[in-house]
């Protein structure tokens, strides 16, 4: 008996195989129900198609889009804790680093004259170029300018002497305790003795935490 319910599926597709295009043209959309089986058949297997067409595009293709994004949200958020994973775990080595950087900010600080020990410095440059054997013609401290972190104090510099005591010149006051750098030299021949005459330009700086210090007058010799 249950044998007999089962449909025929050869007698199905021998069906399909008769359908001719004028069948398909003379369908009566309006009474389904006298439609062949096969027609049935079809009709619904279209209409199942459509309805997954339909509910792909209306909710699932929405939802891949979202889940695309929130992938990619995924990996940079990794990516950061990771990166404050690796500050956190060399917390301590940031915090010592910092500190020998403070230190030495405040060592370099310390070379800085400050107002009060320009003069001194003035001499130790003029104590420079006597040293060296020159003779000094003229050391003129300019205005102060303002840089953003620091003040800067230009010397202009005449000094009259042979090539290697202008040579030790400038060693000697590149190693003063103090932070004085050395601009725009010229040389030029003086006399018929072969002497050299050179004008430098110093610079010093003080640091500008500190209120900057009035230009003193040069100082010639």
């Amino acid at each position: 008996m249950a044998e007999q319910n089962k449909p025929d599926v050869k007698a199905m597709m021998a069906r399909l195989n008769e359908l001719q295009l004028d069948d398909l043209n003379n369908i009566d959309w309006e009474n389904m129900g006298s439609w062949p089986l096969p027609g049935k058949i079809i009709f619904c297997v279209l209409i199942f198609v459509a309805v997954l067409a339909g509910g792909y595009f209306a909710l699932i293709a929405d939802q891949m889009s979202t889940l695309t994004s929130a992938e990619q949200r995924e990996i940079t958020l990794k990516k950061d804790y990771e990166n404050k994973a690796f500050r956190v775990a060399n917390l301590d080595a940031y915090k010592a680093q910092l500190a020998e950087m403070e230190e030495g900010f405040g060592s370099l600080l310390k070379q800085l004259p400050r107002d009060t020990e320009v003069p001194g410095l003035i001499d130790d440059i003029s104590a420079a170029a006597l040293s060296a054997g020159l003779q000094l013609n003229t050391i003129d401290p300019q205005k102060m300018t303002r840089t953003e972190f620091y003040m800067e104090l230009p010397i202009n510099i005449e000094v009259v002497g042979g090539y290697h005591e202008m040579g030790a010149f400038v060693s000697s006051v590149a190693s003063l305790p103090r932070i004085v750098t050395l601009h725009d030299f010229a040389i030029d021949g003086v006399g018929k003795e072969g002497g050299l005459k050179m004008k430098i330009l110093a610079k010093t700086y003080q640091y500008s935490g500190d209120e900057p210090a009035p230009a003193r007058g040069g100082k010639k010799k």
